[in-house]
């Protein structure tokens, strides 16, 4: 019954399961993809927030309803359940596998990108094989990745990777904007997934980075980089985690010097000083992070900063601009809000890499 990343069906009918924690940090699964793939979003389901809409909650989404009970949703014709959460240790919350075994007996399918495996939950596999549904696990991972071959140095597009201030600062938002951004000039910019939610866009191509045996998150990095190279003029790579994030910076490191960027992105989120999840570390200044990341990625090979994406919700309008032309003055660098005011500025720096100019 396990099907590992697999491609969703075009406009397939979802349900998103967030209960009691729906918001753009702690469900950054089910809020990417209600941004970016809204008309295949049928309900949300969190009881705390029932009756609302997904507009009311995140500011976007527009009248998607938000449901206390799989029973609430299924006139809608939901055709899967999407787990909308991945929080640190990617653990499957014990009181959510009661709503997972109704979904199933629903007739909808589990999707989930927690490393709590739903293909390795033998009570969901039972109810999935007898109920005849699916289960994708989309944090799974190929078992025969090993350490990098040198096939990245034959790829000629620059590969440019976003690296961030913290976790949840938007990697994936950034290059996956820029991507947007440039298929509507009529350029081809691969996006290469690392993470479930990317994976979940990008229509299963790409892995879960943080699922690989840390020997191998180089040379995986190697091979998607590779996989992505055919036809594009450049390689968005998304980031994870940060180097100075205690939790996660083990995955950062291989990522970057396995994908061996030609350029970087540099994330942050305005007005957060501390790492999430390890307040006791304060974030420090864009200058001192770019050079953190330039210094890192070159020992592997050299790598510039190109721009900076500083995400605004957080702040008013006023809070946002006077923040964008701070970052841009400390850094004499791009700044870009790519979801609240995409000018393209970072997409332009791209370019002007790509093309060879300063």
């Amino acid at each position: 019954m396990s099907s590992p990343a697999a491609p969703a069906r075009p406009l397939s009918r979802t349900v998103l399961l967030v209960e009691g924690s729906f918001n753009v940090h702690a469900a950054k699964t089910a809020s990417c993809f209600l941004r970016y793939r809204p008309e295949e979003v049928v309900a949300i389901l969190d009881s705390t927030q029932r009756g609302r809409t997904a507009q009311d909650v995140v500011g976007f989404g527009g009248a998607v309803p938000i449901v206390g009970s799989i029973e609430e949703a299924l006139p809608l014709r939901p055709d899967r359940l999407l787990i909308g959460i991945a929080g640190p240790g990617g653990k499957l919350p014990a009181s959510w596998r009661p709503m997972l075994l109704r979904a199933l007996e629903a007739g909808l399918d589990l999707w989930g990108g927690l490393h709590d495996f739903l293909s390795a939950d033998p009570v969901l596999v039972e109810a999935a094989r007898r109920c005849g549904r699916k289960l994708v696990d989309l944090r799974a991972v190929p078992d025969d990745l090993s350490t990098p071959n040198g096939s990245r140095a034959a790829v000629k597009a620059p590969v440019i990777t976003a690296v961030g201030s913290d976790c949840n600062v938007g990697k994936m938002t950034v290059t996956w904007e820029i991507a947007r951004q440039a298929e509507r000039r009529g350029l081809h910019y691969a996006f290469v997934a690392t993470g479930q939610t990317g994976v979940l866009l990008n229509h299963g191509r790409g892995l879960a980075v943080d699922r690989v045996i840390s020997d191998f998150v180089a040379g995986a990095m190697e091979r998607i980089v590779v996989d992505a190279a055919s036809g594009a003029e450049a390689i968005l790579v998304e980031g994870q985690g940060s180097l100075i994030h205690p939790f996660y910076s083990g995955v950062t490191l291989g990522l970057l010097h396995g994908s061996a960027p030609d350029a970087l992105l540099l994330c942050h989120v305005a007005g957060r000083k501390a790492v999430r999840h390890a307040e006791h570390i304060a974030i420090p200044s864009l200058q001192r992070l770019r050079a953190i990341y330039e210094e890192a990625a070159g020992w592997i090979k050299p790598a510039r900063v190109l721009g900076v994406s500083l995400a605004t919700h957080q702040l008013d309008e006023r809070g946002a601009r006077e923040a964008l032309r701070a970052a841009a003055a400390e850094t004499g660098l791009p700044v870009e809000d790519t979801v609240r005011w995409p000018d393209g500025a970072l997409l332009d720096a791209c370019e002007r890499f790509r093309r060879g100019e300063r």
